[in-house]
């Protein structure tokens, strides 16, 4: 099972620090965990699991304004990276071409892609079909067979909402994913301690991707050990 924690913009960098120290003495090798801190926590190490960028410009430098490229992010070491996050595409307006974009240019310089994908509500509410067609039109131009994806479904209307798509809502929607793609398949969406050993019983549902739930490192801790009982 992979556990994936995206802090987005939160913490600060002394509880960064706190934090990784908490969890690096408690994650095992057998686990398999990432965190997606904001950038300016990109210098801290980990023994025990990965550390990713929630996101990142498609070149290596150059003049592109409060971006992160390349660049920096080899300095610091970091081969892992969030694409496509429904707040980058519908707070920052990136579109499907840039998605792609990136996720070309990543790829052939060897990342780690966790790519997110979801539907908003109004989608949701026209049905199967619809659902369906969205989330093909969100793989366009996306490698599906690239060594090092994981693909995170994450229904805009469940993030940050407190409310969870139903385990059949899930199940149903990572059945149709799988058809499209062989790698792993992740869940996220107000995924919390009451829910996560539910989701992860799911056919199809290897792993998740937790925002708020994750920003409590015993509570993070207490959703690895869940996951450490589903393999």
């Amino acid at each position: 099972m992979i556990i994936a924690a995206n802090f987005k913009s939160n913490l600060t960098l002394q509880k960064i620090k706190n934090y990784f120290s908490v969890l690096d003495s408690f994650v095992n090798g057998n686990d398999d965990v990432y965190v997606f801190p904001p950038f300016f926590a990109m210098q801290e190490k980990a023994k025990n699991f990965h550390i990713g960028v929630q996101n990142a410009y498609c070149e290596f430098n150059g003049a592109f304004s409060g971006e992160i490229t390349l660049e920096s992010l080899n300095d610091f070491g970091i081969k892992n990276i969030l694409i496509g996050h429904s707040e980058r595409r519908n707070i920052f307006g990136e579109n499907q071409e840039l998605c792609a974009r990136k996720f070309d240019f990543f790829a052939q310089n060897n990342f780690s892609i966790f790519y997110c994908i979801g539907e908003s509500l109004e989608t949701r509410k026209k049905g199967k079909s619809a659902i369906e067609d969205f989330l093909s039109s969100q793989f366009d131009r996306i490698d599906v067979d690239y060594e090092k994806l994981i693909v995170a479904y994450e229904p805009v209307w469940a993030i940050g909402t407190g409310v969870s798509a139903k385990i059949e809502e899930i199940e149903e929607t990572h059945n149709f994913l799988r058809t499209l793609t062989k790698r792993p398949l992740l869940y996220g969406g107000s995924v919390q301690l009451q829910n996560i050993s539910d989701i992860l019983k799911i056919k199809n549902v290897d792993g998740a991707l937790i925002g708020s739930a994750s920003l409590d490192v015993e509570n993070f801790k207490k959703m690895i050990e869940v996951a450490r009982g589903k393999k």
